[in-house]
């Protein structure tokens, strides 16, 4: 498969990559979707068991449907919880034109099929791959984890034809953002030790 040209090295990726909650109405290719699973499969994977699969979202009503699944599930977690750092999100997710994917017009859902031992590291390390290649191709990605809990349910399941072996891991939404996202801080490395070769 040829891929596109890009004008960034992996570092600058990594740098650059934002996670995006705005965008455009512009469709993202099927070309470049299939280079995006072309770079999420090169991720390492334990014991070489490749254990991912993909659902492609980019039905518009059908994102809508499944925000709306989505967000009671969410509100009952979060009441739950009762932290204070959650607290806030009652808000947000209460709205009722409040959308989960942020009206993004592709949804991939990075599936794992559960008789491997660590599907789930290998389906977050294929996400990683993604993400950053999106981000070189000119993308916005944001990972949408409060879907989650809707993705586990049998109806879901069924609607997006997620096998039963299979789980559902990486939900990321892409698009083409609609405005420029400014970098966020990140905290330094915090090193417990640095265990050097003794002579």
């Amino acid at each position: 498969m040829r891929f596109p040209r890009v004008d960034m090295n992996v570092f600058q990726a990594i740098l650059a990559r934002r996670s995006v909650r705005g965008y455009k109405p512009d469709a993202v290719d099927s070309t470049l979707i299939r280079c995006l699973l072309e770079a999420a499969v090169r991720a390492p994977s334990a014991m070489h068991q490749e254990p991912w699969a993909f659902v492609i979202v980019q039905d518009k009503k059908l994102l809508r449907t499944l925000s709306d699944i989505a967000k009671p599930l969410v509100l009952a977690e979060i009441r739950q919880s009762a932290s204070e750092s959650t607290r806030h999100h009652l808000d947000i997710f209460g709205q009722d034109d409040f959308n989960v994917f942020y009206d993004a017009g592709t949804l991939i859902i990075i599936c794992g099929h559960k008789d491997s031992p660590f599907f789930e590291a290998d389906c977050w390390l294929a996400a990683e791959n993604l993400m950053l290649s999106a981000c070189a191709m000119g993308l916005g990605s944001c990972v949408i984890g409060s879907a989650l809990p809707a993705f586990k349910t049998d109806d879901v399941k069924s609607r997006l034809r997620i096998p039963p072996e299979f789980s559902a891991v990486a939900p990321i939404i892409l698009g083409y953002a609609s405005n420029e996202v400014a970098p966020t801080s990140r905290k330094s490395p915090v090193v417990l030790a640095n265990i050097a070769a003794t002579h």
